[in-house]
């Protein structure tokens, strides 16, 4: 059944407006109201939301409206496919006929599923229910406050196993769940009556959704000259479907058909072009680089932007059906895939959580015990480095054992700066790319030292993004990001002007030398970019450098 993506159009900037508002009046109740919650219980928590109100209220609403979103779609995916690891669905009713969440259902008969009671406060729930204990706020719904506990509880059991979309809890963002998730007008109550199970039939369903949330901050932003916050809302966009099979097929796809030319693969790929017909000269240089045989756990895939993971998704596929060529069982070869052959960068943490999300249920559906078997993906969002504290970490190690100095922490703190206005752009000099065996070794440890602060140890984060950068790759897949020099901001046109002069006019440009030099020298780069870079004069630099190399 296809995604009713008119529905969605309608329904995801609707739900960022009302979660906004919602939030908004959380966020004012947190601050102006003498509970002893707001006083003791979450004294720290609601002292960080002052400090972020006063420091922007609107981008603090706006990230958390957008944290809740994202969790909210995947309850509603995973309650759709039957895959809640504690049995039960979060948001929906057990079937057809009722209306109150399956959840709530079983927490008032007393069998809250056994994977929640460490998440939360049971005794405290059945006394809300019984009228035993009075609600946090005065003359508030009791099974209200009930639901939206076992909502958190339910966010918080897939911290471990959803690490990168449910982040740890018990923060600022908790306390802004708005407190009404029952009645039909609620926000979980729109998940309930605007999605149905057939949409969620195809993990599609995330990226339309994502598109549709950020449309209305794209419409404010775009034509103007764009803050490197809003640098995701103007330029990301979700990339249709044919689009990205003709993309992977045509790159991944081909680079196995090149080695294989019989393989059924060809069968299952619509939108692949066979070769067409080269020179002596050409065939001969043809079968020069191309590869005998492929091992295909050594194949790699990247998407430099990769926004909400429709390409990787895309991707997943044309590597699962490689493996099971090969004779790999299907459970053993969403593993594979993640921690071996994709990988994907984003400025946004948000689209990359929905990414990690994405990959995450293709794997589930092939490997229904993927949520135990701790699989790592190869999936970030780039950090801004600003919060790495290079001479702290000095002081606290030897880095003589590592081989390593202070200016190498520091180099790698510089150039990572402006990590989420940048993006993949962001070139690892080969004086650091030297050191990166030894700053993986300090970042290993550091990572198992329980006395190292949660800052420091963010240092391994800086080291992988490092390392995904400074690899290249079997294929470089992207829809890449569009923004021309006129609205870039002076931080983000400096950088383009020095390195890429030949390029700078459009991110895009600079995007199309990125992904070469991120591509192996018998590589594929496949990306869908506007047409000008192939006559326009601001572009001829770029014509001859392509030409040439």
């Amino acid at each position: 059944m296809p995604v009713n993506t008119p529905a969605l159009k309608t329904f995801a900037p609707a739900m960022r407006r009302q979660l906004l508002e919602a939030m908004g009046r959380k966020l004012d109740l947190l601050l102006n109201s003498q509970t002893p919650d707001t006083l003791s219980t979450y004294a720290k928590q609601i002292a960080e939301l002052r400090e972020q109100e006063a420091d922007n209220r609107e981008q603090l609403l706006e990230r958390v409206a957008y944290t809740w979103f994202n969790r909210l779609c995947a309850l509603r995916y995973l309650d759709a496919r039957g895959w809640h690891p504690f049995g039960c669905k979060v948001l929906m009713p057990a079937g057809e006929g009722e209306t109150q969440p399956e959840l709530l259902k079983l927490m008032r008969a007393g069998s809250l599923p056994a994977e929640l009671k460490s998440h939360t406060n049971e005794t405290r729930l059945h006394g809300l229910l019984d009228g035993q204990i009075p609600p946090a706020i005065a003359a508030a719904d009791p099974q209200g406050e009930v639901y939206r506990e076992l909502v958190l509880a339910s966010c918080r059991s897939y911290h471990k196993l959803l690490p990168e979309l449910f982040e740890g809890l018990d923060d600022a963002s908790e306390l802004l769940l708005p407190d009404d998730l029952v009645s039909d007008g609620s926000i979980a109550g729109a998940f309930r009556s605007e999605i149905s199970d057939g949409d969620c039939q195809d993990v599609e369903i995330i990226g339309w959704l994502y598109q549709f949330y950020i449309s209305e901050k794209k419409e404010q932003v775009i034509g103007k000259v764009v803050k490197s916050e809003d640098i995701p809302a103007a330029t990301q966009l979700f990339t249709p479907n044919w689009v990205v099979k003709y993309m992977v097929q045509n790159s991944l796809g081909a680079q196995w058909l090149a080695t294989y030319p019989e393989s059924p693969l060809k069968g299952q790929m619509e939108y692949y072009i066979e070769p067409a017909e080269q020179t002596d000269e050409v065939q001969a240089r043809l079968a020069e680089i191309t590869p005998t045989s492929l091992n295909p756990e050594e194949l790699t895939l990247i998407d430099p932007a990769c926004g909400s993971g429709h390409i990787l998704v895309e991707a997943y596929d044309i590597f699962k059906a490689i493996y099971l060529e090969q004779g790999h069982q299907l459970r053993e070869i969403p593993k594979l895939i993640f921690e071996k052959n994709l990988f994907g960068l984003d400025i946004d943490i948000r689209a990359a959580q929905l990414t990690s999300f994405a990959l995450t249920m293709k794997g589930r559906a092939d490997d229904r015990r993927l949520f135990e078997r701790g699989v790592k993906l190869n999936v970030m969002a780039l950090l801004d480095s600003s919060i790495f504290d290079a001479e702290s970490l000095a002081e606290q190690i030897n880095l003589l054992d590592y081989g390593l100095q202070l200016s190498d922490l520091t180099e790698l703190k510089c150039l990572f700066e402006h990590a989420t206005s940048f993006g993949s752009l962001i070139q690892v000099p080969d004086e650091l790319a030297h050191k990166l065996p030894a700053l993986k070794q300090l970042s290993d440890m550091i990572s198992q030292d329980f006395f190292v602060t949660e800052t420091l140890k963010r240092f391994g984060q800086f080291v992988q993004q490092a390392e995904i950068l400074t690899e290249t790759y079997d294929a470089v897949v992207a829809n890449p990001p569009y923004m021309g020099s006129g609205v870039m901001n002076a931080l983000v046109k400096k950088f383009t002007k020095n390195n890429f002069p030949d390029a700078k006019s459009d991110l895009f440009a600079c995007f199309i030398k990125r992904g070469c030099s991120l591509a192996r020298r018998d590589g594929r780069c496949s990306m869908v970019t506007m047409d000008g870079w192939m006559f326009l004069s601001s572009y001829s630099q770029l014509r001859e450098s392509l030409l040439a190399q």
